[in-house]
């Protein structure tokens, strides 16, 4: 294990200690970056984050990296909109002719897809050409057709629902077109920023499982279980696939604590006065917290739409437990 990770930890104290916060109190500007037991870390809105240098500005590295979040974006969206650019005609008279609501949004997003794709394709010819000796410059028709292509793709997107089926993940389809648009240095900032946005998403989630299961002895331990998969979530969230240094350590740590929240029984004999309706509903709990809480890391970004219907879950839950005359630890 990293010497600057720990997976005991409470998740208030993660990355809170002397090595991360000034003694003087002051406050830490965003985008300030420290190196820690060797590693790099950058901050952005209360999270040290792991940081990694982006690679040089040329045509080959950004198609690269247009070429990863491509791959991503599908990868965390609906099955079946990955289309090949070259039926990029059929899936936009598919789209336009389709009349039903619900067909049409499937229609959009393998239009989506079919744009996505054709962006990357043209992208990919111009650097190859440019390795020729072609040069391409920015008002170039095929350079125009690309960046079109990703905001058409991105427009459509809105209509792309995540694999959950919950909610649409609209910043995974702008960081394409995003990393085409600006400067590779100007987006891996903007990656940083949203990977503290989905560590703050992560530590909510948690936190709101907790207020509600917490006062109630048949839930004993938990906390624990949470916490750690918490902590491995926002280390896996934060964690380039290529970083054999510490993904050999976070993912599998990400992997088995939540095989452990998954598994959590919880101690249903230690209240008799408690319903097994009841009990029952707060495991269903933990394992929709540890879902939504993978999604939100794996995806990187947050997903309030999700983390809204988990809210009122909760809220269900409290009304139900509260309602029902029993001893509690303490009023939820």
């Amino acid at each position: 294990m990293s010497p600057e990770m720990d997976f005991t930890c409470n998740a208030t104290s993660f990355r809170c200690g002397a090595d991360w916060k000034p003694l003087d109190g002051t406050s830490i500007e965003n985008g300030t970056r420290r190196i820690v037991k060797d590693q790099e870390f950058v901050f952005y809105d209360d999270y040290w984050i792991r940081y990694y240098q982006p690679p040089s500005e040329t045509l080959e590295a950004k198609k690269n990296l247009i070429e990863s979040l491509t791959r991503r974006t599908f990868h965390h969206t609906e099955h079946g909109i990955n289309t090949p650019g070259q039926y990029l005609k059929g899936a936009r008279a598919s789209y336009e002719n389709e009349t039903d609501p619900r067909k049409k949004r499937v229609n959009a997003a393998m239009l989506a897809g079919a744009l996505f794709n054709r962006a990357t394709d043209i992208f990919r010819t111009i650097v190859d050409l440019a390795s020729k000796g072609v040069e391409v410059s920015s008002d170039n028709e095929l350079m125009q057709e690309c960046g079109q292509c990703f905001k058409e793709a991105l427009e459509l997107g809105k209509q792309v629902k995540h694999y959950s089926g919950q909610e649409g993940i609209d910043e995974l389809w702008g960081e394409p077109f995003r990393a085409f648009s600006v400067p590779i240095e100007t987006f891996y900032e903007s990656r940083f920023i949203k990977i503290a946005q989905a560590m703050r998403n992560i530590d909510h989630i948690a936190d709101q499982l907790k207020e509600v299961l917490l006062p109630l002895s048949t839930f004993d331990g938990v906390e624990e279980y949470i916490d750690r998969y918490a902590i491995a979530a926002k280390y896996d969230c934060e964690t380039m696939r290529s970083d054999a240094k510490n993904n050999f350590t976070v993912w599998p740590m990400f992997v088995s604590t939540g095989e452990e929240l998954a598994e959590y029984q919880g101690h249903p004999y230690n209240d008799p006065s408690m319903p097994a309706w009841l009990h029952s509903t707060g495991l269903k709990l933990v394992f929709d917290c540890k879902s939504l809480i993978e999604w939100v890391a794996l995806a990187r970004v947050p997903m309030p739409a999700s983390t809204a219907l988990f809210e009122d879950s909760c809220e269900e839950f409290k009304r139900a437990a509260n309602s029902i005359k029993r001893p509690h630890r303490q009023s939820l």
